[in-house]
């Protein structure tokens, strides 16, 4: 049997490693304690082994110091155009002074979780619903700044908030698509009376261009045709009659060549004074012949490859 002596010191040995074990804490990865000595925070122990003193200080808080994930649940939210929306969403926080966060607000996630869905009514309620589905980033934007400036003094860092999804109601999302399709169509309809408009102005420029053209030919026939009835009348002033009689057999076999040109075979009847005109058709070669000398062929007017020669008759006016 052990003696009183062996047995006090098994006790002592026993409070000894019962002293030790409740003054040697380890602090996981990612965690931060806060220390209570009799109920007030002294120090915090970080990752590792860390020793307290045993029976006077404790553990008070186990603050997770990893960015973390808050579900937002889905609330109905009035827009400045009175439009009912259901909306959820996501915010991510990070504890940075875990002292702040275990003591200055009771409660952190439900803190940040309220604050979070009251500033997701105040900002997107103040916004028509139209910016509500077309700006997603600013009202992220907007709500991290407000969230995040209000939860700085609890020693977190509101790293993100994010709207999951923007829930219409079923009949105003058929209303939006209605006016999604006639504004298509209105686009449409622009769209088409621009092309006519321009199509038209091209036109337009393009009729404009070839009268101009036209106009600018037959003023240069009209200076050729003057020319040359002024080169004929100054030869007819200096006493050159065969000028004017070369220029009237080209009148006469321009004419003739027009009216023989034809396939089919043509009876031209013309008045007994004006056969006396066609007389002088005969003095056409011997014209020629003056003028250009006799290397020509003989004198007749030019026919068509295929043409008959049209048959003149006269008739008594």
């Amino acid at each position: 049997m052990l003696a009183g002596f062996d047995i006090v010191i098994v006790v002592l040995a026993v409070v000894v490693l019962l002293v030790l074990f409740a003054g040697v804490k380890t602090v996981p990865q990612g965690y931060n304690y806060t220390v209570e000595r009799f109920g007030r925070y002294t120090r915090t122990l970080s990752p590792g082994l860390n020793l307290i003193v045993p029976f006077i200080d404790r553990i008070g808080a186990k603050m997770n110091m990893m960015e973390q994930v808050l579900d937002v649940p889905t609330q109905e939210i009035i827009t400045r155009d009175n439009a009912i929306v259901a909306v959820d969403g996501v915010a991510f926080y990070q504890v940075l002074n875990a002292p702040q966060a275990a003591y200055q607000v009771a409660g952190l996630q439900n803190a940040i979780l309220n604050l979070t869905m009251t500033n997701i009514r105040t900002v997107m309620g103040s916004m028509d619903l139209d910016e509500l589905l077309s700006n997603r980033d600013t009202i992220n934007e907007r709500l991290l700044r407000v969230v995040d400036e209000a939860a700085h003094p609890w020693g977190i860092k509101v790293t993100r908030v994010e709207i999951k999804d923007i829930n219409p109601p079923a009949n105003l999302v058929e209303s939006m698509a209605r006016q999604m399709m006639a504004e298509r169509d209105k686009r449409a309809q622009i769209l088409t009376a621009e092309g006519l408009k321009q199509s038209q102005i091209l036109e337009a420029e393009g009729r404009r261009e070839a009268a101009f053209r036209d106009a600018e030919a037959r003023e240069r026939a009209a200076e050729a045709e003057a020319r040359a009835t002024q080169v004929v009348s100054e030869a007819i002033s200096k006493g050159d009659l065969q000028a004017l009689n070369y220029f009237v057999a080209q009148k006469y076999t321009e004419a003739l060549a027009k009216i023989g040109s034809a396939t089919n075979s043509k009876v031209v009847l013309m008045p007994m004074e004006a056969s006396s005109l066609i007389g002088t058709l005969g003095g056409i070669g011997e014209i020629t012949k003056e003028v250009f000398g006799n290397g020509g062929s003989g004198g007749g007017a030019p026919r068509q490859p295929g043409a008959r020669p049209p048959v003149v008759r006269s008739t008594d006016t």
